[in-house]
């Protein structure tokens, strides 16, 4: 293997680790311990603790824990939220052991990199799953989680085969998933809302309100002091947000 060769097999493994680790964890660590026990995945020193059969049975239980808990609507979303303390910080750790034997400052950046693509996997699958749990009937969660497992095992068994083709994929991931997340952000904070506004928290938004005979007087002054030169533009744009908040 060519020194050009050996760093893609290193990134692919450091960013599927990571990239995988946002959507299943233990899944991820499952793959990667087997593979490595099994002798059919080469892993660096400094990640060959998952191959512990040990570390195995922890990670096969979670997953079976898993794969029920990310098929029952709402169960999902709470599992998802819990483990934003679990997978984000795992995937750090588990891209910064994927470089092997290197500098202190490399393990760091990977860590970094790897933390950050696990983040943003997980914002991903999360916010999904919200929106999916607005459905009531379960088939759409059941074929989310189904699709999530594959992605993984496709996508690791891609990393560690064929690093190019899961370097240029991970890239139009990326970019989708930076077109996608506003628009996660935006359909949750509707949700959430009208979660509210059902529980009472939250008030509905009032369209057309018309203003009390004393703020239309305020505005009305405001609008002849802006007229006379009385007030700036901007002056008079603050006074009136102020009467129309009060």
């Amino acid at each position: 293997m060519t020194e050009f060769d050996a760093l893609i097999a290193t990134l692919s493994l450091t960013m599927g680790v990571a990239w995988a680790s946002g959507i299943n964890l233990y899944a991820a660590v499952l793959v990667l311990g087997i593979g490595g026990a099994t002798g059919n995945i080469a892993l660096p020193e400094s990640l060959q603790v998952v191959q512990d059969p040990m570390v195995i049975a922890a990670a096969g239980i979670m997953y079976a824990v898993q794969f029920f808990a990310d098929k029952t609507p709402g169960v999902d979303t709470g599992w998802d939220s819990i483990h934003t303390f679990i997978r984000i910080p795992a995937g750090a750790m588990l891209a910064a052991a994927s470089v092997g034997d290197v500098t202190p400052a490399l393990q760091v950046t990977a860590g970094l990199l790897g933390g950050t693509l696990s983040a943003a996997t997980h914002a991903t699958k999360a916010g999904t799953r919200v929106l999916i749990n607005t459905s009531p009937e379960p088939f759409s969660n059941w074929a989310a989680s189904i699709s999530e497992d594959i992605a993984v095992l496709g996508g690791l068994w891609i990393a560690l085969n064929y690093p190019l083709v899961f370097i240029g994929l991970l890239a139009i991931f990326v970019l989708l998933m930076i077109w996608l997340l506003p628009r996660l952000w935006r359909a949750i904070r509707t949700v959430l809302h009208k979660i509210g506004q059902w529980l009472g928290i939250s008030r509905p938004a009032v369209t057309g309100q018309q203003p009390t005979p004393a703020v239309a007087a305020e505005l009305e002054r405001l609008k002849t002091l802006l007229d006379q030169g009385a007030l700036s533009a901007t002056e008079y744009q603050q006074a009136k947000q102020k009467v129309l908040t009060q």
